[in-house]
This record gives structure tokens, sequence and C-alpha cells, in this order.
């Protein structure tokens, strides 16, 4: 079997300032730019989340970390996210591969 770091731990995630009303664009992006900066962290933003792909669990948790306290940065008082990780290691996945296979059905 190959090594850990052959293979990569995909997540969708979500995160939901609570009580800012309904324009939360400025608390996502703040979120996002934080995600951005993470180390080994590739993301494909979509319009209800974002699907992250990390060499390790510890480095998806880490990048959520932070883009949780970029959201209390920009004010927020509470915070709600969504986080579902698929940490498959018998074989090698990219989040593209994820979809591709759908489309060979």
């Amino acid at each position: 079997m190959s090594k850990r770091q052959d293979y990569v731990v995909i997540a969708e995630f979500s995160i939901h300032p609570i009580g800012e009303g309904t324009s939360l664009s400025r608390y996502v992006k703040a979120a996002l730019n934080q995600l951005r900066k993470a180390s080994g962290v590739r993301l494909l933003v979509t319009p209800m989340g974002t699907v992250m792909e990390a060499r390790s669990l510890g480095d998806l948790l880490s990048a959520v970390e932070k883009a949780n306290e970029a959201v209390f940065s920009e004010g927020a008082r509470r915070v709600s996210f969504s986080l579902r990780v698929d940490d498959r290691r018998d074989k090698k996945r990219r989040m593209e591969d994820k979809v591709t296979s759908l489309s060979l059905l």
C-alpha cells in the first residue's frame, strides 16, 4: 500500500454566522481568505459550501479553525459550521475523481 502522504482528505465545509442579518458575504469572504492561505489545502467554492482537499486531517482541521476565527474577527458573536469529511485510505482520490466517477455511470 502507498504511503499516507499519497492520499488526501476531502471535505465539504459551510460556515454560518448566526444573528448577523441576511447578507453574510463579508463573513464568508473572511473565512474563504483564511482557507486560501492554508498550506496544502485545495478549494472548490460552490454556491452552498466549499469542497476542500488536504494532505491530512490535521491540515484540514487547522484550516477550518482559522476560517472559524476569521468570522469571529469580522464581528460575529456566534458561528455554526458544517464539516463533512471523507478520509479514504484504500485508494488515491482527488476532488475531481469523485465527480468524474459519476459521469462514467
